[in-house]
């Protein structure tokens, strides 16, 4: 349900050199809620309807309930682009950011 490209996968082992173990939170809300937040794991506190959707680049990978019950039938890959997004994301800095690109699914 969610794999990454060469370039988000190479930035995840960067950040994971520089600051330890990561995890990624997609939860759909507004200020800019809707882009993958990466932050080190535990900074960020997990809700009872978060999600896990699996693991990029070996850091776990979650996704809010509501927007998860949007995106359930959608292929997602985790991407990274230059500029910076409007939030806390531990890549920011960097002058890059990770989007989520989607692609649905048929459904049976």
């Amino acid at each position: 349900m969610i794999d990454a490209t060469t370039s988000a996968l190479a930035k995840i082992a960067d950040l994971v050199a520089r600051f330890g173990p990561l995890m990624f939170h997609q939860s759909g809300g507004c200020c800019d809620g809707s882009a993958p937040m990466c932050y080190q794991r535990g900074e960020f506190l997990l809700g009872a309807r978060d999600v896990l959707l699996g693991e990029v680049g070996g850091q776990p990978f979650y996704m809010g309930g509501d927007q998860y019950e949007l995106w359930k039938h959608t292929q997602l890959t985790l991407d990274l682009v230059p500029g910076r997004g409007a939030g806390f994301s531990i890549e920011a800095p960097d002058g890059v950011r990770f989007l989520i690109r989607s692609e649905v699914c048929a459904v049976p």
